[in-house]
C-alpha cells in the first residue's frame, strides 16, 4: 500500500518494489512517459538522495519524495558531466586535463572537488569517495561512491564487480598484428615513471588486450580492455611494442597530433553492488580522434 503523506509528494515505501513500478502506482494520473522524464530529471529522491535508476528496490520503511525543480540536473560541472547518479554512486564523463582528486601541488577544480561540492549543494552531510582513477590527461568514463561503505564493496571485490572496462587509444604508427596482448610486469620509480619488465620479481602483472579499429598513414586507433588496472599500464604497454600513445612523451611518443593524450576510458561495465543490477556506460568517440581517421 502506498500512502501520500504530504505536499510536497512524499510517499512510504510499505512494500518491497522497484522504483518506477513505484511511482506508476504512486502518480495513477500521470503517464508512463511522465513519469520517466521525472526519474530522468533527477527529481524524485529515496531518503533525500537523488536517484535517475528506475530499476532501484525500494525497501519498506523508505521515504520518495519527488521534487518540482531541476535545479541539480540542470548545474553545468565545469570539466565533467554527470551520466548516472543515485543515492549510492555518481558515474562522470572527465574530460582530458582535469585531475580526478587532488595532490600535493592542486587542490582544487578536480573531479573530486567539483563532485563534493555538487553533492554538498543537495545535503551538506554528503560526501564523495575515490573508487579508482585516470590519468589527467585521460578523458571518459569514471564512477565515484557516495559512501564509504560502497567505495570498499567495489574496491575489495574489483575484479568480480567490473564486466567490461575498455579505452580508446590512439597511437603513432601501424600494428602487425590487429589482435593481440601485451604482458609484463610494472614497478613505479621515484620519479613516479612506471617501468616494465618480464622479471616476475620486478613489479605486479600488468595484462593489456588491444583490437586495431581504424588505421590511417601515421596512426593507428586500438580498442584495449585492461585485464588488469596498473598505474600507466596502457601507456607503459604501448612504449614497450614501439607504437606510443600519441602526446605521450614521458612513454616514448614523438607527435602530438591533437594536442593531448591519445587515451579515452570509452566503456564501463559493472554489477551494481546494492541492487546487483548490470550497469553499462559508454561515451563518444572523441571528435579529436575520429579526426584522424
Amino acid at each position: 500500500m502506498i500512502k501520500k503523506k504530504s505536499n510536497p509528494l512524499l510517499f512510504d515505501v510499505t512494500e518491497e518494489k522497484e522504483l518506477l513500478i513505484f511511482l506508476l502506482a504512486a502518480m495513477p494520473s500521470k503517464s508512463r512517459q511522465v513519469v520517466k522524464n521525472i526519474l530522468r530529471d533527477k527529481q524524485v529522491f529515496v531518503e533525500n538522495e537523488p536517484t535517475s535508476q528506475y530499476n532501484q528496490i525500494l525497501k519498506i520503511g523508505q521515504i520518495v519524495e519527488i521534487r518540482k525543480d531541476k535545479q541539480f540536473q540542470n548545474k553545468k560541472l565545469k570539466g565533467l558531466k554527470i551520466i548516472f547518479e543515485d543515492q549510492h554512486l555518481v558515474v562522470i564523463d572527465k574530460e582530458a586535463g582535469m585531475l580526478s582528486i587532488a595532490t600535493a601541488k592542486q587542490k582544487d577544480n578536480t573531479a573530486y572537488s567539483i563532485l563534493s561540492e555538487y553533492v554538498k549543494d543537495q545535503n551538506a552531510s554528503n560526501r564523495i569517495f575515490v573508487i579508482h582513477r585516470l590519468d589527467k590527461e585521460t578523458s571518459g568514463i569514471m564512477m565515484y561512491a557516495k559512501t564509504q561503505k560502497i567505495q570498499k564493496m567495489l574496491q575489495e571485490n574489483w575484479n568480480d564487480n567490473i564486466l567490461e572496462r575498455s579505452y580508446l587509444a590512439v597511437i603513432e604508427g601501424k600494428l602487425k598484428k590487429a589482435k593481440s596482448t601485451i604482458s609484463s610486469f610494472l614497478t613505479e620509480s621515484k620519479a613516479f615513471i612506471v617501468y616494465s619488465s618480464q622479471n616476475a620479481t620486478k613489479g605486479k602483472k600488468a595484462v593489456t588486450h588491444y583490437e586495431v579499429l581504424k588505421t590511417s598513414k601515421n596512426y593507428s586507433l586500438l580498442k584495449i580492455d585492461l585485464e588488469t588496472g596498473r598505474k600507466n599500464q596502457i601507456r607503459v604497454h604501448m612504449q614497450d611494442i614501439r607504437h606510443s600513445v600519441v602526446g605521450d612523451s614521458k612513454y616514448g611518443a614523438t607527435s602530438n597530433p591533437i594536442r593531448r593524450l591519445g587515451l579515452h576510458a570509452w566503456v564501463l561495465a559493472f554489477t551494481h553492488p546494492i541492487t546487483k543490477s548490470k550497469m553499462r556506460f559508454n561515451t563518444e568517440v572523441p571528435v579529436l580522434f575520429s579526426g584522424l581517421f
